[in-house]
């Protein structure tokens, strides 16, 4: 099994800055894709970003420019830096990641439980 772990989430004015970070840990033999979704108040889980294990990166339009994903495959992070909050950013982000475990052959989808990012004045 594979545990995600996220933190950073919180209360930022707009404008304003976050960082997010997702630890995997567990019996990881290797970790594909590694992305980050949100889901805002009464919508829809949505695509936010995704990286490979190369370091090609895909952004949502609504985030292209302001947030930047980034990850560590020594450590078994992803980074989700957000510059420029709007109030409409307000949502529970997600981590998730494809990974292999060590006793399997297959690569499986995690989730980690969420941390939220509120944007208001």
């Amino acid at each position: 099994q594979v545990q995600l772990v996220e933190s950073g989430g919180g209360l930022v004015q707009p404008g304003g800055s976050l960082r997010l970070s997702c630890a995997a840990s567990g019996s990881i033999f290797g970790i594909n894709a590694m992305g980050w979704y949100r889901r805002a108040p009464g919508k829809q889980r949505e695509l936010v970003a995704t990286i490979t294990s190369g370091g090609s990166a895909t952004y949502a339009d609504s985030v292209k420019g302001r947030f930047t994903i980034s990850r560590d495959n020594a450590k078994n992070t992803v980074y989700l830096q957000m510059n420029s909050l709007k109030p409409e950013d307000t949502a529970v982000y997600y981590c998730n990641v494809d990974a292999r475990t060590s006793d399997s052959w297959f690569v499986m989808t995690y989730w980690g439980k969420g941390t939220l990012v509120t944007v208001s004045p």
